[in-house]
């Protein structure tokens, strides 16, 4: 026993870490970064496309787009939390980021990815009641609302990042530095920790319990009462336009929390099985979303064209 608290004792603190990420093999690791390159592109350019859209075309300020606007906002940063360490990683041969730069990283990554959680279950909520309830819709919605709400989201998000990040990182990290992934994810850093991690996983748990939970139930309430509303319906034209409306949130949600959920329920044996859904949801989802809602969406595909139009004779 004594041997054991001497070894302990020997061990230095850890001041960095060594992100292994997906793959050791040169090829595949290249492959990554062409990958990981034009994904983040694209989620740059079309996050912000969608965000100035948003702001500069009057027909789009509604409750709906209002929110879309946010969740771009937050999917763009939570890409940018990630991908470029990722990139300057596959390039180098050290793999290393300071102590400092991953809990900045933990805590962002948390705060974005919880944040966009709240903001799906809300926007649900949103096309619930214009589905739903259209009479009461405009007073209940109002512009006041709706920032409350959206503030709510951000609060939430700032609230879970800092309890689960602060659970994690207050416990001793002494010899392994070794982190299996490519950016610093909760479970990950947990795994190299040199004490107890019960107490932290408790906090995790329950903040998960906040963040996804009620979210999700949130969100399977207010489809369901739009289904049955739907199904309600006598029209096929409206059925159709009902569903249109909530059709792109809908399968952005499936996408999200369906590799999130796979993310965090993988057995730890299928840890490249792990990666690849993490890089799903944290890399692949935030370029999918601004996409889905573009080319699904008539309101966005003409605010483009009008913006397209209007820039064309400024230029003439």
């Amino acid at each position: 026993r004594s041997k054991k608290n001497m070894s302990q004792s020997n061990q230095t603190w850890v001041t960095e870490f060594l992100l292994l990420g997906i793959s050791d093999d040169p090829q595949i690791q290249l492959l990554f970064f062409v990958l990981f390159l034009v994904v983040y592109l694209i989620t740059v350019f079309g996050n912000l496309l969608l965000i100035s859209l948003v702001l500069t075309d009057s027909q789009l300020h509604t409750p709906m787009y209002f929110f879309l606007c946010n969740l771009s906002t937050a999917d763009l940063f939570f890409s940018t939390t990630i991908v470029p360490q990722a990139l300057f990683n596959l390039l180098s041969r050290r793999k290393d980021i300071s102590f400092i730069g991953c809990a900045a990283q933990l805590l962002l990554f948390l705060l974005f990815g919880c944040t966009e959680c709240a903001l799906l279950a809300v926007m649900s909520y949103d096309r619930y009641l214009a589905i739903c309830d259209p009479m009461h819709y405009p007073l209940i919605m109002t512009g006041r609302v709706c920032g409350h709400l959206a503030l709510g989201c951000w609060a939430s998000g700032i609230l879970v990042s800092l309890v689960d990040t602060t659970f994690t990182l207050r416990l001793p990290y002494q010899g392994d530095n070794r982190i299996a992934h490519f950016f610093c994810e909760p479970p990950a850093i947990l795994a190299l920790a040199s004490a107890d991690i019960h107490s932290a996983e408790t906090a995790i748990f329950f903040m998960g319990v906040l963040i996804l939970l009620a979210p999700v139930s949130l969100i399977l309430v207010s489809y369901g009462s739009i289904i049955v509303t739907v199904v309600r319906m006598k029209t096929t034209s409206g059925r159709l336009k009902a569903f249109s409306t909530c059709g792109s949130h809908l399968l952005v949600v499936i996408l999200f929390y369906g590799s999130g959920i796979i993310s965090y329920m993988t057995p730890k044996s299928a840890k490249l099985l792990g990666k690849l859904v993490s890089m799903f949801y944290s890399v692949i989802t935030p370029m999918l979303n601004p996409l889905i809602y573009s080319l699904k969406n008539k309101d966005v595909k003409k605010a483009f064209r009008n913006a397209a139009i209007k820039r064309l004779f400024c230029k003439l």
